[in-house]
């Protein structure tokens, strides 16, 4: 039967625990005050909910069956989409709005 480890030992491996953890969690932290008064992240900030909604929109687009109901459903899905957004300006609405219009209509038209 082996021996339990001593003390000291579990002792320094909880010391080198706890000192990855703290330096794994302050590390983003101590990166990124530097960065808080960056105009690149503040422009990011300001623009990339549209830049992914239209990297969302090309890669839906891309798959989309070519059925004249699933292209019908798709073309009034975005515009639906687009008009929700540019009218209450709220990402999160118009990406929900439009899916669950796409998945009506696709199961309607289709």
């Amino acid at each position: 039967m082996t021996a339990a480890p001593s003390t000291g030992y579990l002792l320094a491996a909880l010391a080198v625990i706890f000192a990855v953890t703290f330096a794994l969690r302050a590390l983003p932290f101590a990166f990124l005050a530097p960065l808080r008064g960056s105009e690149l992240l503040k422009y990011l900030g300001a623009h990339m909910p549209a830049g992914l909604m239209v990297i969302l929109t090309v890669y839906a687009l891309t798959g989309l069956e070519s059925g004249a109901g699933a292209i019908a459903a798709a073309g009034i899905a975005l515009a639906a989409t687009i008009g929700v957004h540019l009218w209450r300006s709220q990402p999160l609405l118009s990406i929900i709005g439009g899916t669950v219009l796409y998945s009506v209509l696709l199961t309607v038209l289709a």
